[in-house]
């Protein structure tokens, strides 16, 4: 009966000091990062990329992130279309740095890139 009593209280002082050492976890966080994708692009080649990974790459601009996750936390959007319009957002921004690293001298490509980005952000 002692060591059960010991036993319950270790069990509680245990999990109190994981609760206590790591920030809770939003769901909202949780399902983004539990989320993925498989890319073709760049260094996520090959790779199934989490959308939370995907949003706080260098693929996507720091305003457009909090767009979206400000967007996704209101419920404006659904986990499927913060997928969708990540996944697209560093797709084309993938294909474009490709395409400038192999023709150096077209400045046009960033250009693009940023159009995309916006144009797609407004549909959605």
């Amino acid at each position: 009966l002692i060591a059960v009593k010991t036993s319950d209280k270790d069990t509680a002082s245990a999990a109190g000091e994981k609760d206590g050492d790591s920030p809770k976890e939003e769901p909202w966080e949780k399902a983004l990062k539990t989320t993925v994708v498989d890319m073709e692009v760049g260094e996520f080649r090959g790779h199934k990329v989490s959308v939370w990974d995907l949003l706080h790459s260098k693929y996507i601009p720091e305003e457009n992130r909090k767009e979206l996750l400000e967007l996704y936390q209101a419920g404006e959007l659904t986990l499927e279309q913060v997928r969708t319009v990540v996944s697209t957002i560093v797709t084309k921004a993938g294909a474009a740095r490709a395409e400038q690293s192999a023709n150096a001298s077209s400045p046009r490509a960033e250009t693009t890139v940023g159009e995309a980005e916006n144009s797609r952000l407004q549909e959605d």
